[in-house]
Parts: structure tokens; C-alpha cells; sequence
């Protein structure tokens, strides 16, 4: 119902732009996305942990100073465990996941001369990440559908009316992206008659093989947590050997579907066994600082350099004073020794055109 309250007076006022909007001819939008997709050179992004309460818009300048170019905004939607239905907007979520609050972090980003990717995410209460979300019948994959394309819509109304330069049509779903081809064969031409910017999807990095509808995006999104070493420390030149065959499938996937990549995830937490990305955030494990300078390190050496590579957003920025920190095991790089290296690396990067 809250979501219902943002959205009607938002759409009442979009009316005659839209309108106009629809007029355009086919080929007029296209040349827009032609354009926008030539200035994704590289995404020197980061993700942001869409924050609790209000912030001032000196918080994305500090984005900015550390070297990001491209930041990813995250309006969070849920749906219950054991349900379909996806809630967005409600009562009691935090400031940034609202509409209203990720329009204001657009806004700032934008002013700051960041340019945005907005990334729309959907969390199961007592799940986790929705890979695992499937419906128990068709009546509750319909439901799904209608739900998530409300979200999904909301979200592009919302980027086309503050000139988002690239939207996320979705993340992470395992299932939905096998089993509903059709839906988000559907959902893509219907986001295209409101958003007229460049679109993709953020495949998890065990599933983006499985995804069938990369010729109808603009480039290939990929949350990139490969395994890369089952070493307790691995060197840099060991991590850099890990991703020699990762890169040589992503080159071959880039050609098959004649599309770039962009890492819309990536990170390395600061903990032995890099490998083992799932050990849960805030558990008792000993941090380890080399280990994620290191990743980051040959992150950059490797994979960044090759020419199907967009660019990526590492997860994850904190508005937050002192986030991160040598006790950190987190993936965030913040107050951390990867930050140098991260940060040198984006400051070198050329801007986008």
C-alpha cells in the first residue's frame, strides 16, 4: 500500500513525459542506448549499502574522492519466506531502500559527477539471497510475476525520470531465470517503454551460463565471487593464476552473445581461505588483511585489463564514520590496506566519455 502511495502521484506526474516519451521513434531510443552504452568504457563503481537514515550529499563526495566513478544503488525489495508476493517500499525499511530516499541518493551522486547504475534486489526474509526462491505452484509464480514486475517498474519509472545511466532488471535469482524465460523476455520490452538507458542483469557467478536472455540486455552482468584458491594465504601471482580460466570462459562467453562484461559484484573478504565467500558477515574468524590486498591486487592485474571487462562495483561502500578497519572480516575495503589498492587503480582508469 505504501509502495501504491509513492507510485501513483510519482506516475500522475510523469504522464506527459512519458507520453511524449512513447512517441519517439524506435530507432531514436536506440541511438540514446547506443550512446550511453559507448560511455560505459569502465564502471569504477562501487555498491552502496543504501543507508538507515538521512545523509548530507558531502557523503557521496567522499565516494567520489576515493576514486569511484560509477556508484550502484540498491532499492531493496523482500519477500517472505514460504510466500511470492515482493514488498517494496514499505513502512520501517531504511531511508536509502525507500523510492524517495534512493532518489535522493541519485540526486546527490549525480551532483557529485557520479554516475549511477540502479540495481533493484530482492531479499527472502530467512533465505538470504533469492537463488533458492521457487515457488511451490503456478498460481505462486503469478503471483511472483505481477509483484516483481510492480517493483521492477517502479524502480525504472524512477531512473528514467532522474536520468539513471544503466538499470539492473534483476539479481541473483537462480530458479525464476530458468523456469519464466518468457517473463523476463516480457519484463525487458516493458522496462524499455519506460527506461530508455542501457539494461542488464546480475547473474550470480555459478549461474550466468543459465540466463537466456543476454541478446535483449545492453551487456552481461555478472556478481563475480569465483573461487580462485582453496589456500589458507595464497600470493598475488596464485589469485592471478585463478583467474587465467575464469577470464578465458568469460572471454568466450562475451563473443558468444557479442557483449561486454560488467562485474555488477565483486569483493574479497579479509579472512584466511578467501575461497570460502560464505562464511557468514560478524562470525568469529580472524581477520586477514594480506589476504584481500592480495585479491584485489590480482583483481587488477588480471581480469580488469582484459577487453570484455565494463568495469565493476565492489561490494561494499559504508556511509557510516570508521567503517571497515584493521578488525574488519568483511568485504569492504574501507580504512583497510586493499584500499590503496583499489583506489589507485580507479584514480588511473580513464572516465567514460
Amino acid at each position: 500500500m505504501t509502495a501504491l502511495k509513492f507510485i501513483l502521484p510519482f506516475l500522475c506526474l510523469l504522464m506527459c513525459s512519458c507520453a511524449e516519451k512513447h512517441t519517439v521513434k524506435s530507432d531514436t531510443a536506440q541511438a540514446k542506448r547506443n550512446v550511453q552504452k559507448d560511455s560505459l568504457v569502465r564502471m569504477s563503481g562501487v555498491s552502496l549499502e543504501m543507508p538507515a537514515n538521512e545523509i548530507a550529499e558531502n557523503k557521496f563526495g567522499e565516494v567520489a574522492d576515493f576514486g569511484a566513478k560509477w556508484v550502484a544503488l540498491i532499492p531493496y525489495g523482500y519477500t517472505q519466506q514460504g510466500e511470492s508476493k515482493v514488498h517494496f517500499n514499505w513502512e520501517g525499511r531504511w531511508w536509502g531502500e525507500s523510492l524517495n530516499g534512493t532518489a535522493r541518493c541519485i540526486t546527490y551522486a549525480h551532483d557529485q559527477g557520479l554516475k549511477t547504475l540502479l540495481k533493484p534486489h530482492v531479499w527472502v526474509v530467512g533465505q538470504g539471497w533469492p537463488g533458492r526462491f521457487e515457488p511451490e505452484s503456478e498460481s505462486k509464480w503469478l503471483e511472483w510475476e505481477k509483484s516483481y514486475r510492480d517493483y521492477i517498474l517502479a524502480c525504472a519509472y524512477l531512473a528514467d525520470s532522474l536520468d539513471v545511466d544503466a538499470f539492473c532488471i534483476g539479481t541473483e535469482y537462480r530458479k525464476a531465470v530458468v523456469d519464466r524465460p518468457q517473463f523476463w523476455s516480457d519484463l525487458i520490452d516493458d522496462v524499455r517503454e519506460v527506461y530508455q538507458g542501457p539494461l542488464t542483469y546480475a547473474a550470480n557467478w555459478d549461474n550466468y551460463e543459465n540466463v537466456s536472455f543476454w541478446d535483449k540486455l545492453d551487456f552481461i552482468g555478472i556478481d563475480a565471487y569465483f573461487p580462485l584458491s582453496k589456500k589458507k594465504e595464497p600470493t598475488t601471482q596464485e589469485l592471478e593464476k585463478g583467474w587465467e580460466e575464469i577470464a578465458q570462459k568469460l572471454d568466450d562467453f562475451a563473443q558468444k552473445w557479442n557483449k561486454k562484461i560488467a562485474f555488477t559484484e565483486y569483493g574479497f573478504k579479509s579472512v584466511d581461505y578467501l575461497h570460502d565467500q560464505s562464511s557468514k558477515e560478524g562470525q568469529d574468524v580472524k581477520p586477514n588483511m594480506q589476504n584481500q590486498k592480495n585479491a584485489y591486487t590480482a583483481f587488477f592485474n588480471s581480469v580488469w585489463r582484459k577487453d570484455w571487462m565494463m568495469g565493476g562495483f565492489f561490494w561494499k561502500w559504508h556511509f557510516y564514520e570508521n567503517a571497515g578497519g584493521k578488525n574488519n572480516t568483511r568485504y569492504t575495503p574501507q580504512n583497510k590496506p586493499a584500499a590503496a589498492i583499489v583506489q589507485r587503480n580507479y584514480k588511473s582508469t580513464k572516465s567514460p566519455k
